[in-house]
């Protein structure tokens, strides 16, 4: 039985070489993929995601990779380059795969909504039938009618007062009823409906969602892979700070690449901040997970080590 399975067939040809050749490497150097996590730093789960093609590792397991099995880093560091520009592009070729059904969805449901219908019946008779129907019977309502006398008027007076008095009396006692329904003077407590509205299912391997995704890792809750978007980046001094994050899990979290130990970044969102993540070493560094609004409500700040700074805002994105 082999020990890898099949690579995805969506994967574009550099990705799936890149893939190929970390799979060469493990094998080559007879390691499980449980010693590769355990002297890389990086989880079993991640590298059974990277080795699988269903998550680009990124720069700094490379790097730890080379370094366990003595490969020479330099030509596995341009590899990871190209697949990471290839990986970009699948990425937004995925985003506007799923945006188009969206966008025919919302096309198809306008075209549901015809002309405005007038009301009184959605199969309501042409104007010129209408006068026909009904040229006789006003004819016959608008007759001339002799002048009513002086008791005629008084009866209708008194039936319009009447009138008056009753509607006065239906308000009055609503009110009254009213407040009789108050006890001791504490508002009433609304009732509780019978039945609540179950939360949406999450997808497969997803374990937190909005609240309870802050101060989580994004790849030990399920956020990364392809429920994922980079929504926001900017370069500060050589690293570039990036706003990482999840539409299904409703949380986004702050990524910096080519780090250097020592430098800082975080994720904040309006008047909240996550903690901030120090690098310890040349890899790529990420915060933990902030509960957010929005990809635009989310902001992801560096410092370096050489003073420089800087910040990414996220930005809306389709769908």
């Amino acid at each position: 039985m082999p020990r890898w399975k099949a690579l995805p067939e969506e994967l574009d040809p550099q990705v799936r070489e890149f893939a190929s050749q970390l799979r060469r490497l493990v094998d080559r150097s007879g390691l499980s993929v449980a010693a590769i996590a355990d002297r890389t730093g990086y989880s079993k789960t991640s590298w059974e995601r990277y080795l699988g093609g269903r998550l680009l590792a990124p720069k700094a397991a490379v790097l730890a990779l080379a370094e366990v099995t003595g490969t020479n880093p330099v030509h596995l560091t341009t590899m990871w380059e190209l697949a990471e520009r290839a990986w970009s592009r699948s990425e937004q070729r995925h985003d506007r795969t799923m945006e188009a059904p969206r966008v025919a969805q919302a096309r198809a449901a306008l075209g549901e909504f015809g002309p405005a219908e007038p009301p009184g019946g959605a199969r309501a008779q042409s104007p010129s039938a209408g006068l026909t129907d009904r040229r006789p019977k006003q004819a016959k309502q608008w007759a001339p009618k002799p002048p009513a006398g002086p008791g005629h008027n008084r009866r209708r007076i008194v039936m319009f007062l009447a009138g008056v008095v009753g509607a006065l009396l239906v308000i009055t006692s609503a009110v009254l009823l009213t407040d009789l329904g108050k006890s001791d003077g504490k508002p009433q407590a609304k009732p509780t409906p019978s039945h609540s509205a179950s939360p949406p299912a999450l997808p497969a391997g997803v374990k937190c969602v909005a609240a309870s995704c802050t101060g989580q890792d994004p790849e030990a809750m399920g956020c990364t892979d392809k429920l994922v978007q980079t929504v926001g980046s900017a370069k500060v001094g050589v690293s570039v700070v990036e706003v990482r994050y999840s539409k299904t899990c409703r949380a986004a979290w702050a990524r910096l690449k080519q780090v250097a130990p020592g430098d800082r970044v975080q994720i904040s969102s309006g008047g909240t901040a996550g903690d901030a993540v120090v690098a310890d070493a040349y890899r790529d560094t990420y915060t933990k997970m902030l509960a957010v609004d929005g990809p635009a409500a989310a902001k992801a700040c560096a410092t370096l080590k050489s003073g420089k700074s800087g910040c990414a805002a996220g930005k809306a994105v389709a769908g």
